[in-house]
């Protein structure tokens, strides 16, 4: 996943990375003269909208002794990580912030990468509730909340009028609709991202979530795979291919694939990011004015979404330590955060704009978003998350290509967890 295609798509990135070592005085990973302050440079694995650098001007215009330089790394989530990795494990500093993938909280701050954040500093009450718990590992906060996300089912009003039904709000629903009004109006019913990929660890781990189980507990030290509930998750994404209201195709879908499937005209239901919305209202759009977004649903009433987006950490060798809190807390405030969305594009952390009427008439998703959010859950948290994404993902894809049953499938992913939780 992307940084705004994740965090915006569903996931990544935007790193704060030091420069100006002349003038500082420094050398790479050494401590600046005067300890906490000084400038930095902030790097992203792609600002697609170009705000990031706009939103930095008005730091800089205020800060110039603490001037942040923007700095874009690759767009893949896996390169971006792999370079934040290999500058945290070298100890080499140029980092001083990262604005990682929700995801990889447990793990930096299990590692002792990023520096624990006084929760006192940082106006944790005004986010919507569930995206602090991202940012936290072993009840301590790691990072600050910047991003969030949530997946929403995205559906063709204009289809479902003519046929006099309402949006699905159950697995039942969705089912018997794509499965039945889909070939009728000669389109395919549903799909989400399900290539294994990492958005095939958040479908994935949304179905299980909505039938009510779970994936670890304990940070990670407790499988809590092995139920009935994530038989019954993964066995609903699995009869949706066999049954062909899921349609093969979308085995190889990544957000943008899928995005474009139903942008084209050629889906009647789809799960996905809020970014979509926008596209699926452009003037290219074959749907603009068509669809309808709502939360995703579950097996007895609305589902679980997993949370997106990012959070911002200090890096354990950041130069200017002091400078880069007072950096999260300028992105996280209400100016900046209002920035996020309006500019931006992408769903910010602070409760109160998802009720403001102005950005409600330009963005009509976000009452649909917020009742996602609320109710939304963290992917797995674990030191090891990396393996334990592979794990879920390998395990999706056998299970969806028919290549083995939920049961011995969901047995399987206890079994790998487990091998996992015991690594140190």
């Amino acid at each position: 996943m992307r940084w705004i295609r994740a965090a915006g798509r569903g996931l990544l990135v935007a790193m704060i990375v030091l420069t100006g070592y002349a003038a500082s005085g420094t050398a790479p990973g050494g401590r600046a003269p005067g300890g906490g302050r000084g400038p930095m440079t902030l790097a992203t694995a792609g600002d697609l909208t170009g705000y990031l650098g706009r939103v930095l001007d008005g730091w800089n215009r205020a800060h110039p002794s603490e001037r942040v330089t923007l700095v874009e790394l690759p767009d893949s989530a896996d390169e971006t990580r792999s370079q934040m990795v290999t500058d945290l494990r070298s100890g080499a500093g140029r980092f001083d912030v990262l604005n990682i993938d929700v995801a990889w909280t447990s793990e930096f701050a299990a590692a002792g990468w990023i520096a624990p954040l006084d929760r006192a500093r940082f106006p944790l009450r005004t986010f919507l509730p569930p995206v602090v718990g991202t940012a936290t590992y072993g009840d301590r906060l790691y990072a600050v909340p910047y991003v969030t996300n949530a997946g929403m089912l995205y559906y063709r009003k204009d289809i479902l009028a003519r046929a006099g039904e309402r949006p699905p709000r159950t697995w039942a629903e969705l089912e018997r609709q794509a499965r039945t009004l889909a070939p009728r109006y000669g389109l395919d019913g549903y799909a989400g991202q399900f290539l294994p990929y990492e958005g095939l660890t958040v479908n994935a781990a949304e179905a299980v979530y909505s039938a009510g189980g779970s994936i670890l507990g304990d940070e990670g030290e407790r499988v809590t795979v092995d139920s009935a509930a994530a038989r019954t998750g993964i066995g609903f994404l699995a009869r949706g291919v066999r049954d062909g209201w899921i349609p093969r195709e979308a085995l190889g879908y990544t957000e943008e694939e899928s995005r474009r499937a139903f942008q084209e005209g050629r889906l009647l239901f789809l799960r996905n990011w809020p970014y979509a919305y926008a596209g699926a209202s452009g003037e290219d759009s074959a749907v603009a004015g068509k669809f309808g977004a709502v939360p995703l649903p579950g097996t007895t009433g609305p589902g679980t979404s997993v949370l997106g987006g990012s959070n911002l950490a200090v890096s354990r060798h950041a130069r200017h330590p002091e400078s880069a809190r007072d950096l999260l807390a300028y992105l996280t405030s209400e100016p900046v955060q209002r920035r996020v969305l309006s500019e931006g594009a992408l769903p910010p952390v602070r409760a109160a704009l998802y009720e403001d009427p102005a950005l409600v008439r330009r963005f009509p998703y976000l009452p649909a978003l917020r009742e996602s959010l609320l109710t939304a859950a963290p992917r797995p948290k674990s030191p090891h998350y990396e393996q334990v994404s592979l794990a879920v993902q390998a395990v999706a894809q056998d299970v969806m290509a028919q290549h083995q049953t939920p049961a011995a499938a969901v047995r399987r992913l206890a079994g790998e967890l487990a091998a996992i939780a015991r690594r140190r």
